[in-house]
């Protein structure tokens, strides 16, 4: 087996659809957040998800120290919010609508679910971190169509 090479990993990888989301919380110098694609369920009993961020992000560090965090899962037309929170730096909440959630993690207005939870356990995975949090309380509007990720662009759902 030989090595694998990361840009060829990426694209083949890029096959796999997700939704996304922008994962808050809020520490003593206010509400941080990052976009994240790669969040999902893990167990029912107990309730917990995970999701990973990069080594390298400057808001991880600060969600990892509040202890508690929110999945914003969102919806077809939050593309900018998305492309917004991806970014380093900034003031990411500039004009958001937000409220606190049960843990103080803001949840954002118009996500199409929310799950919020308080940190379990940080694994190191390589040039990222694989978070569990135990989910405290979760939310999903009525309706709506998620914004997806898809071979390194955003897609929607046809119909």
């Amino acid at each position: 087996m030989g090595v694998i090479d990361q840009a060829q990993m990426r694209s083949i990888l890029g096959h796999f659809c997700s939704g996304i989301t922008i994962i808050t919380a809020h520490d003593q110098d206010g509400p941080a957040g990052m976009t994240c694609q790669s969040f999902s369920s893990v167990s029912l009993d107990p309730p917990l998800v995970l999701f990973c961020p990069a080594k390298s992000s400057t808001s991880w560090p600060r969600i990892r120290a509040a202890g508690h965090f929110c999945a914003n899962v969102l919806g077809e037309d939050q593309e900018e919010l998305c492309r917004a929170f991806a970014t380093s730096g900034g003031d990411k909440f500039s004009g958001v609508e937000w409220r606190p959630g049960p843990s103080g993690a803001p949840i954002i207005r118009g996500a199409l679910a929310i799950v919020d939870c308080e940190l379990e356990v940080v694994h190191e995975a390589g040039d990222h971190d694989l978070v569990i949090g135990r989910v405290l309380h979760l939310d999903a509007m009525p309706s709506g169509r998620p914004l997806l990720f898809f071979r390194g662009g955003y897609a929607r759902l046809a119909g």
